[in-house]
């Protein structure tokens, strides 16, 4: 008998509906390369420019506060308009978003490398981050349309997520290497992308649409509610919690997300059908995706700046002593799949939870006059966690909604992980330049991310494998 939370399980149509086929679609190992790159380089970029940030300074001049924005317009645009875009793929398709996606972030990103100034690249980056939340959702949902059969699913998931993996742990040494040559090149090399991917989409079959009015008011509330909270979220990290601003955008955030539940309870044809949340599934894997990405972006946020200016390591250094973390994570992720086939999605999930909450910990009762070469091994057990917990959990989102709205699922979980990055970095950013000092900031910034990575662990043994696929 096959486990309950395996990727196997595939939750039965309702009554009256056809099976669906389990056979690959289109040029399926085209698609999911496709995909592969655009989220490549979506996360590249979302991690690449912090090594960058004192040459662009020395090149287009600024402030702090502009040089910020360099890194946070491309969040911002991102995260905003996740929900938007990921409806949108629903709506046109995903490889028609796809496409348009990527061919935007390619043009954003020239214009990002022959930036005349520094609003001319914050500008840029706006583009870059609003192609690169078009590109998300879509990518994903294209995996899941060339991979019906949930167990080819669980490898291609794994293989995508990989992608993200890789750039979000080598962007720092491959930023500190372009950066020897010219800050530009951290944005041009994005330009063989474009080609390289649109050839590739080629051979992905014709997206399923979904046919219904569109939804306004529900798209407006939701990105006001995003864009309002993620700058918040930036602010407080650099403003403070309790600064004016930071706290008018949260209001705004609040008022606009109660507007939008009231619209998409409301509407004939909703942006995000709140059935989706009644399933188990589909609520413990957006709440995992919130609380992994706090530990998982909020430890080289922290340990990053913790290397750099209380052990004097350069950008290139310091992405070196990430480089185990980033090795295991790659070692592992081919292996995944064959693990939650034989034993299940939640406890492999749960298994990688609990190492982050490991390695967490550690990291933070370490000493601080720790060898380089501890701090590495250490890290290597939130490693671990990233292809245990990101791939597992997308693959059970995906097989807990029906394939028109895996653009929709997918817009709603990397909202989630999004929002758990941005307010980790704005969180811990304040503890760090709090009156405690540095150190104790450091410390209670990562005993913060093992606590929330414990809620995490909890939330999975709940709720994951208690869902029912979404037919509407």
């Amino acid at each position: 008998m096959s486990n309950p939370t395996a990727f196997t399980d595939r939750p039965t149509p309702t009554t009256g509906e056809p099976a669906l086929s389990t056979a690959p679609t289109g040029r399926p190992r085209a698609t999911l390369f496709a995909a592969l790159l655009g989220f490549f380089v979506v996360t590249l970029d979302a991690v690449i420019v912090n090594v960058a940030l004192p040459s662009i300074r020395r090149d287009l001049g600024g402030g702090i506060a502009g040089l910020q924005w360099v890194v946070d317009a491309y969040t911002l645009a991102f995260a905003a308009l996740l929900l938007t875009s990921g409806s949108l793929a629903d709506r046109i398709g995903a490889k028609r978003a796809f496409g348009a996606g990527l061919a935007l972030f390619v043009a954003a990103s020239l214009v990002c490398g022959v930036a005349p100034n520094l609003t001319a690249l914050v500008a840029a980056r706006v583009l870059q981050g609003a192609a690169a939340a078009l590109m998300m959702p879509a990518s994903l949902a294209l995996v899941g349309q060339a991979y019906p059969d949930p167990r080819r699913r669980a490898h291609a998931v794994a293989a995508w997520a990989m992608g993200g993996a890789v750039a979000s742990t080598s962007g720092p040494v491959f930023g500190g290497l372009l950066t020897l040559a010219s800050w530009r090149w951290i944005f041009l090399v994005n330009l063989p992308v474009g080609p390289i991917g649109l050839l590739l989409l080629r051979g992905a079959a014709t997206s399923p649409v979904r046919t219904a009015l569109f939804d306004p008011a529900g798209q407006v509330a939701g990105v006001v509610t995003m864009a309002a909270l993620t700058f918040g979220a930036v602010e407080a990290g650099a403003a403070g919690l309790t600064d004016v601003r930071v706290l008018t955008a949260f209001v705004i955030a609040l008022c606009a997300g109660i507007a939008f539940v009231l619209v998409e309870r409301r509407v004939p044809h909703p942006m995000v059908p709140l059935t989706l949340f009644r399933s188990g599934s589909v609520v413990g894997a957006l709440v995992v995706g919130f609380a992994f990405m706090v530990g998982y972006y909020g430890l080289p946020f922290v340990m990053s700046l913790f290397l750099q200016q209380e052990r004097g390591l350069s950008p290139l250094q310091t992405g070196v002593v990430f480089l185990p973390m980033m090795l295991v994570g790659l070692c592992l992720t081919p292996l995944v799949p064959h693990l939650t086939h034989r034993v299940g999605a939640r406890p492999v999930i749960i298994a990688g939870l609990m190492c982050m909450v490991a390695g967490l910990a550690a990291v933070a009762l370490a000493p601080s006059n720790l060898p380089l070469s501890g701090y590495g091994l250490l890290m290597v057990l939130v490693g671990l966690a990233g292809p245990t917990v990101a791939p597992p959990i997308t693959a059970v989102l995906l097989n807990s909604v029906a394939v028109h709205r895996a653009g929709t699922a997918s817009g709603l979980l990397n909202t989630s992980r999004q929002l758990g990055g941005a307010l980790a970095i704005a969180v811990f950013g304040a503890l760090l330049s709090g009156q405690a000092g540095f150190g104790a900031g450091v410390r209670t910034s990562l005993l913060v991310a093992t606590a929330v990575a414990v809620v995490a662990a909890l939330t999975a043994a709940r709720s994951l494998g208690r869902h029912h696929q979404i037919r509407e």
